[in-house]
């Protein structure tokens, strides 16, 4: 209990809750997005059962943190995914009649426990480099982005009941969290660092556009199928 007593424990503490705010907004719009075309009763248990799953998966990444933040093309490969992911909850939402991607709860459960495992691996490794090796404060971390994560994603969802123009900006997010993690990769982030700094802003914001483009493409294509049966 001496930890208590010093400076640098606060200092980690103060710098873990500072990075679960930032971080764990990210998880919080991806369990919004993907569970807002589920009735009610279903948007909660949606909520619970992925905010449990992804609280798991970053107890299991925490314990890998430093092995992770060393395998080469990782972020990569999850960058492209969330990608991929933030496009297609764009495509299932925005009118209340094209509610076709996510309207399964075992669907969206499975959506966000995938998406949070990939946006995690960033929550983990900061929330890791703070405490530098003190299980206590990776605990503490861990138990901070609970509640951040549960209760945010019911504040966005019931956010986006009233302004549908925030899937767009929460797709968008996701758009610049998957460039993020593009350019953070152990195999390209020393490159970028040293020859390409302007790149952690280009690929971001290219990353943004990619989203909503590519999940507007997407929902023009099925709008006419969703026409024609009706």
């Amino acid at each position: 209990m001496d930890m208590l007593y010093t400076n640098e424990f606060w200092v980690a503490l103060a710098q873990i809750i500072v990075i679960n705010i930032m971080l764990s907004g990210d998880n919080a719009v991806v369990i919004a997005l993907a569970s807002r075309s589920l009735p009610p009763a279903q948007q909660k248990r949606a909520i619970l059962f992925g905010s449990v799953g992804a609280i798991v998966l970053r107890i299991v990444l925490t314990f890998f943190a430093v092995m992770l933040l060393d395998m080469p093309y990782l972020k990569l490969v999850g960058g492209i995914a969330l990608l991929w992911i933030g496009a297609s909850m764009l495509d299932s939402g925005g009118e209340e009649e094209n509610i076709d991607a996510h309207s399964n709860l075992a669907a969206a459960i499975k959506t966000i426990i995938i998406a949070d495992f990939i946006m995690s691996l960033d929550n983990v490794l900061g929330v890791a480099a703070a405490a530098k090796g003190n299980v206590v404060l990776l605990v503490v971390g861990l138990v901070i982005s609970i509640p951040l994560i549960i209760f945010g994603s019911q504040l966005i969802l019931k956010l986006m009941g009233r302004f549908p123009v925030i899937i767009t900006l929460g797709a968008g997010l996701l758009g610049w969290v998957a460039g993020e993690m593009l350019v953070t990769d152990s195999a390209v982030a020393g490159w970028i660092d040293s020859s390409a700094a302007y790149l952690h802003y280009v690929v971001p914001t290219v990353g943004i556009f990619v989203v909503i483009a590519f999940g507007k493409w997407l929902g023009s294509r099925h709008a006419p199928k969703a026409h024609a049966g009706a």
